[in-house]
This record gives structure tokens, sequence and C-alpha cells, in this order.
């Protein structure tokens, strides 16, 4: 699945909920979800961790349904663009 096949499929599923709910409670979901995410890492459960990236990608999904981002077009700065030098 390609990621724009993946949110279109989040948006399909959730989208009336996710903006009725609005940036700022999602983005409090998706931070909750990196936090778990954090967690998952100092652990040892890859079935874990797997869990917590894919919940932290389909909030990463929502954010940008409900703000009209492309996130396949998004991250055109890397893959097409390019992105010189490290952060």
């Amino acid at each position: 699945m390609e990621i724009r096949e993946f949110q279109q499929w989040i948006r399909d599923r959730y989208e009336q909920r996710d903006r009725e709910r609005g940036t700022p409670g999602t983005f409090l979901w998706f931070i909750e979800e990196v936090g778990e995410l954090a967690t998952a890492l100092a652990g040892t459960d890859q079935a874990n961790k797997a869990e917590e990236f894919a919940d932290v990608l389909a909030w990463l999904c929502t954010l940008a349904n409900i703000n009209e981002v492309d996130l396949e077009q998004a991250i055109e700065k890397y893959t097409i663009k390019g992105v010189d030098g490290f952060k």
C-alpha cells in the first residue's frame, strides 16, 4: 500500500469524527501515541513496537487529512527534491 492509499483509507473511515475533534484534540492523541512509541522503543517487544509505529502513522495521517496535507506530496522534499546535509 502506498502512503497516499493509506492516508485515503484513514480518511474514508474516520474523517467526519476526526474533523469534529479538530486539530488540537487530534494532536493530543498523536502525542499520546508518540509517547507510547517511546515506551515501546525502550523495551524488547517487537510486536508492541510495530503496533505503536502503526498507531503513530495512522494519527499522523489523520492530522494531515484534517489539515489538507497530502503526505506523499509532502515527502517529495526528501524523495524528489532531495535534502542536503544532516539535522
